[in-house]
């Protein structure tokens, strides 16, 4: 039997922020060789969920890919003496909520949009592959935001309207630190909405007036997540894409570079890095938006 977590990785990208990466290993797949989103997406692409932990109180942000990883992140917390451990969604994709069954004795809080998308979408989940049985539901719901303690830490957590409708980022404003969840994406944002890239443009524009000092997103790069995080300017990297991409499909969807010569500017500012099979994510991107 595979064992689920062996290429999990744990890093404290900043004091008391832990980050439990996996993914981007070649010629591995963690569910099997006919095609899935947990080998097609998360898993191949790279995935983090992260903690906050000050004081023997933990804070999971994403309860990650599998019920696996979920217990992983649990056992390494309270290995570090957490005795209070409380859980945030992002938002309600499966590969954020997979592990939400592993903190079904602790406060799980999310949006009351991200609840109600659950709630929406529950046979969905149930009935991809793999499916995501039995589905937790959140236990405290707010609107727009929402400020907590840690230990000694303050967190905010706040609504954006990026990637999905109910994006939620972490906010540590004393260090300046985003755990963006979707919001921001290295190499490229995923459209998942179509329909609503025009609001997610905006809504960068929005984040991007924040004082931020170092981001973390669910999906990047890990020798840069290991290493402290991304700098601010990954976001008019995401929003330029954006841009770019709906002015290109405008025009001429045919004609459209491949991804490392669409962002080549970005890429040479190193506010991302190339990983080739964004070049599937991009194609994607071009269909969801050609077809709008």
């Amino acid at each position: 039997m595979t064992d689920m977590t062996s290429t999990l990785r744990i890093f404290e990208p900043r004091p008391g922020v832990f980050a439990y990466y996996d993914g981007r290993v070649e010629g591995r797949r963690l569910h099997g060789a006919s095609p899935n989103w947990l080998d097609d997406g998360a898993y191949g692409l790279g995935v983090a969920s992260y903690a906050i932990f000050d004081a023997g109180e933990a804070l999971v942000y994403d309860t990650h890919i599998s019920l696996a990883h979920a217990q992983a992140v649990r056992r390494h917390l309270e290995g570090l003496g957490a005795t209070s451990i409380r859980a945030v969604l992002s938002h309600w994709h499966n590969d954020h909520v997979a592990g939400n069954a592993v903190f079904a004795d602790c406060e799980i809080i999310a949006l009351k949009l991200t609840a109600d998308l659950l709630h929406a979408n529950r046979e969905e989940l149930a009935t991809r592959v793999p499916p995501i049985i039995p589905l937790v539901m959140p236990s405290r719901l707010f609107e727009t935001r929402l400020d907590l303690k840690i230990g000694n830490r303050r967190v905010e957590l706040h609504h954006f309207d990026i990637h999905s409708a109910d994006g939620n980022v972490l906010w540590l404003p004393d260090e300046r630190i985003l755990l963006a969840g979707d919001t921001l994406e290295d190499t490229v944002t995923y459209v998942s909405e179509a329909e609503n890239t025009a609001k997610h443009i905006r809504e960068l524009g929005r984040l991007a007036t924040w004082p931020i000092g170092r981001i973390l997103p669910n999906h990047g790069d890990p020798d840069r997540i290991a290493t402290g995080g991304y700098e601010a300017s990954l976001i008019d990297a995401n929003r330029r894409y954006l841009e770019q991409l709906i002015d290109a499909v405008k025009q001429d969807r045919a004609a459209i570079a491949p991804l490392k010569d669409f962002i080549a500017q970005d890429l040479a500012a190193e506010a991302v890095s190339y990983f080739e099979p964004y070049e599937a994510v991009h194609r994607k991107n071009i269909a969801a938006l050609a077809a709008i």
